[in-house]
């Protein structure tokens, strides 16, 4: 089910609401505190500053696949209020993010902040980039996705773990 380019929330999504929720929560003042048309400024040095994030895209047929996407610090950068960039670098050689977004421009980024338990969901619609100036935000890139974002939706850190992490180097050897 679309969602219209006004409304915040699809029909399958109301429906939910009805049924297992209270759709009176979602006042305009609710919709404005906590669903997005934009990535608020406050916002945009900490996405900069993600070492990672999860990246969810599906096929033509609606299949879904979620990948983790790391790099360290500089791997989004923030074009505007209502686009952002990633690099894509070669994995597997499977290129299961990179072929449905070819095919089904819809993205679902998640990022955690695991020491605080701060989220941010940012959805939108995505496009792949070989050259141009896009390209030249990340250097050793062999590909740029760039995210028009369509809804931005904090998340409350209630059931998130804390957790730290320790720098460690790859081990390529490992598959889990």
């Amino acid at each position: 089910m679309p969602r219209e380019k006004d409304a915040f929330f699809h029909q399958g999504e109301l429906q939910a609401q009805s049924r297992f929720g209270d759709p009176s929560i979602w006042n305009e003042k609710r919709r404005g505190k906590l669903l997005w048309r934009e990535i608020p400024a406050e916002f945009h040095a900490r996405l900069e500053s993600a070492p990672f994030f999860f990246l969810a895209t599906s096929d033509a047929q609606g299949r879904c696949d979620c990948s983790f996407k790391g790099g360290g610090e500089g791997l989004i950068k923030i074009i505007s209020e209502t686009k952002l960039a990633f690099p894509d670098f070669g994995g597997n050689g499977a290129f299961m993010s990179i072929g449905n977004i070819l095919l089904n421009p819809h993205v679902g980024l998640l990022f955690i902040d695991f020491s605080d338990g701060a989220r941010l969901r940012i959805n939108g619609r995505a496009s792949v980039h070989e050259d141009g100036e896009i390209i030249a935000l990340f250097e050793k890139a062999e590909r740029v996705v760039a995210v028009d974002v369509e809804q931005v939706v904090p998340n409350c850190a209630k059931h998130i773990p804390r957790l730290s992490f320790a720098e460690y180097g790859a081990d390529e050897g490992n598959i889990l």
